[in-house]
């Protein structure tokens, strides 16, 4: 079989997913494109040795979460933090879900790297805490206290919104 064969087929099944989590890591679109076109190059340069491992998928995702830390990183030290402000939507918006998914991306983007990479991988990805500790290099326990304390801090960021309630007909209006 071609090498580059599988890699086409890797990238084909896996890319959708590696744009999710990109998406998440980063916080933005672009940078989330380019994350991923970074990552399956790596990938494709190594792709020999990643097609004779046993988990491809956790090899490409450790790729990726390296590439997203090393930007952090750089990208820490050079752009100033924005502020954030409440920009939670008015009850009963209907656009509210989109609001709130982008609320979440920003609160993701304030958490550490660390505790980031972890809640990313347990929800974005479905990974056990087992699997996270294999990607990471790190204990199962270092993981469970990374998510707990990542999830602390989300909870901290983003207050629980009430669901807009249904619609109640008027005391003494007909609904039939």
């Amino acid at each position: 079989m071609d090498p580059g064969e599988g890699f086409s087929s890797f990238v084909a099944a896996r890319s959708g997913a590696l744009f999710r989590g990109a998406l998440v890591l980063t916080g933005s679109r672009e940078a989330a494109e380019d994350l991923v076109q970074e990552t399956l190059e790596r990938t494709c340069r190594r792709w020999r040795t990643i097609v004779a491992q046993d988990a491809p998928d956790a090899y490409v995702r450790r790729i990726m979460v390296n590439l997203a830390n090393d930007r952090w990183r750089r990208f820490r030290r050079v752009v100033p933090q924005q502020d954030t402000g409440d920009d939670r939507p008015a009850p009963g918006d209907e656009y509210g879900r989109v609001d709130s998914r982008d609320q979440l991306v920003r609160a993701l983007q304030r958490l550490p790297i660390g505790m980031r990479t972890v809640v990313v991988l347990r929800y974005f990805h479905d990974l056990s805490d087992a699997e996270i500790a294999e990607d990471l290099r790190i204990s199962p326990s270092a993981v469970r206290s990374q998510l707990t304390r990542g999830l602390e801090k989300l909870r901290a960021q983003i207050p629980a919104h009430s669901e807009p309630s249904s619609p109640q007909p008027r005391k003494g209006t007909r609904t039939g």
